[in-house]
């Protein structure tokens, strides 16, 4: 998969995707992430990219005419992948991302992500982008953190990516419930002991007893994600008795 960050501040992309798991993406050959800094395509000698709005008010808010060279030029980059592209604006005016998203955005061949900074984007500058996602009811600096989570998520679920391939299957949120209890050595700490489940070696149990244990953490700490689950008659009914 290729990534294209389209970003004013391309160096703080250095540790998060210079480490870890990207990293051992990129290094793979799973991952081609390139780094795009909008301001080499502003117009004046200062290179500005940002302006006063017009009506007043504070702050400054990003110009459309580097934003829509440096788009254009990633796209002209890129032909390849005419048609296998997702182009996704950091804007917290977007749907809420989340793993089903990720899933989706996992099957494209190239995600091109447009961050903003200072106040916003002129309102030209979203119909670049095939969508808006935001990742919570926050407010940040910019759009260059949203766009390191979505990436580090996404790159999740391609194949290869994780040393282990059951490791994404498992996570929380991938089958729209909270993850099972994790336990490893020792079997007995400060009176906590490992359920003997986990230690038994029968293989049906333990994945019955890991799907109870997501079904009860999710209905004890994210109740709203049950009504969008999928149980059947058996699991239903047993979560009603807990």
């Amino acid at each position: 998969m290729r990534i294209d960050v389209i970003t004013i501040f391309p160096e703080m992309f250095a540790g998060p995707f210079g480490a870890s798991i990207t990293k051992r993406a990129v290094e793979k050959g799973i991952l081609d992430i390139h780094l795009t800094n909008f301001r080499d395509f502003s117009f004046d000698k200062h290179h500005h990219v940002d302006d006063s709005p017009f009506g007043g008010g504070a702050g400054m808010v990003l110009k459309p005419e580097p934003m829509y060279r440096a788009v254009r030029d990633v796209l002209a980059n890129s032909q390849a992948f005419d048609g296998k592209r997702r182009v996704l604006i950091m804007d917290p005016s977007g749907a809420t991302f989340t793993q089903a998203k990720a899933k989706e955005l996992a099957t494209y061949e190239q995600l091109v992500f447009i961050c903003g900074h200072y106040e916003g984007f002129d309102a030209r500058i979203y119909c670049l982008a095939d969508e808006a996602i935001s990742i919570g009811d926050f407010v940040l600096t910019g759009g260059e953190l949203p766009a390191m989570v979505i990436t580090d998520a996404v790159s999740r679920m391609l194949p290869g990516v994780l040393g282990d391939e059951e490791s994404a299957p498992t996570d929380s949120f991938y089958d729209g419930l909270l993850g099972f209890p994790q336990y490893t050595r020792p079997r007995e700490f400060e009176g906590k002991v490992v359920p003997d489940v986990l230690i038994s070696g029968d293989h049906a149990k333990i994945r019955a007893w890991r799907r109870q244990q997501a079904l009860l953490a999710t209905k004890r700490y994210r109740p709203d994600l049950l009504a969008k689950a999928t149980l059947s008659e058996k699991e239903q009914a047993w979560l009603n008795e807990q």
